[in-house]
């Protein structure tokens, strides 16, 4: 699981329009969707049944205690994007009635791939209210649905989603303030990018809005990864950092960097792992709510690290997918 970054190139891409036959071709097949995909080209209830499965995946034993929405939705891909040598980002276009928190993943189903997918969503809630689609990056890997959006999916190729996870930022109007601090290890920084660009939507609508506001304060992206290339989002986090200045602060650590840094990423990159001094300066008890995705041991040092900074255990929230 997990903005156009500059360099970005786009392999493909297409309007995103939903093809009105997409649930009926993707129930004739995958028959295990197909109960549901009817449900969805009938009078337009709201009523859902549970998806059910004949065969159990790691994804889905993996997150069968996590909360999970009851629809499933097909949906098409409109557009690839290769964001590194090893990461593909996905543009689809979903049903009108998909919706998600920002930070939640996915159970992605591919017609033909027995193993479901799961797939944490890059985009902001924003972006799909805005022109109904959501964003997956996805790394290369031999696991089935990694492997197929690699090898075989195009502009075009049909699927079928559900939403679910625990993992979310999801704050009311007028409610408590709060400061984000946001750790991130490899492809773990698609939920939390997902996070960075909601806060940034709620950012804009205090400046619009005259009523009610978000009691934002700050949030510091901490992320690391082998090395500038495996940053995903890099360039579009820096004009985040750029557009809300006093609100946004962001470093990237890099363990194995063989070239050199490109000048306008300087700044921004450390050289090593995320360190104890960096997590204690962005760390208020009273305020700091923390995200964490990445490796299992990498979110065991930073929440053990932070819980002996004072930072309750409940302000800890964490995703962890290896």
């Amino acid at each position: 699981m997990l903005s156009v970054l500059t360099g970005s190139r786009v392999a493909m891409s297409a309007p995103c329009g939903l093809i009105c036959t997409a649930a009926r071709r993707f129930a004739q097949q995958s028959p295990a969707a197909a109960p549901l995909c009817r449900l969805l080209l009938g009078s337009g209830s709201s009523n859902r049944r549970n998806m059910s499965s004949t065969k159990q995946t790691d994804h889905l034993e993996r997150t069968a205690s996590n909360y999970r929405q009851n629809a499933l939705y097909p949906a098409q891909v409109c557009g690839i994007v290769t964001e590194s040598e090893t990461v593909k980002r996905l543009r689809i276009a979903v049903h009108p009635d998909f919706s998600f928190k920002a930070g939640q993943w996915v159970d992605f189903y591919i017609p033909g791939v027995e193993k479901v997918g799961g797939f944490s969503m890059c985009s902001s809630p924003g972006l799909l209210q805005r022109e109904g689609v959501v964003e997956l990056a996805i790394k290369y890997a031999k696991h089935p649905p990694a492997h197929w959006v690699h090898t075989v999916c195009t502009v075009g190729s049909r699927v079928a989603m559900r939403v679910g996870g625990d993992f979310y930022f999801d704050p009311l109007p007028s409610g408590p303030a709060v400061d984000l601090l946001l750790v991130a290890g490899g492809v773990g920084i698609n939920p939390l990018y997902s996070i960075l660009l909601h806060t940034s939507d709620l950012l804009r609508l205090n400046q619009s809005s005259a009523g009610r506001r978000f009691n934002i304060g700050s949030a510091h992206l901490c992320y690391s990864a082998k090395n500038t290339e495996e940053l995903l989002f890099k360039s579009s986090i820096i004009e985040k950092c750029g557009e809300f200045p006093n609100n946004f602060t962001c470093n990237f650590h890099v363990t194995q960097q063989r070239a050199g840094v490109e000048p306008h990423l300087q700044p921004f990159v450390k050289s090593g792992r995320i360190t104890a001094e960096e997590l204690q300066a962005n760390v208020d008890p009273q305020r700091t709510l923390c995200y964490l995705c990445g490796p299992p041991p990498m979110i065991e040092a930073v929440s053990k690290t932070l819980m002996d900074f004072g930072l309750p255990k409940d302000r800890i929230l964490f995703e962890k997918w290896w």
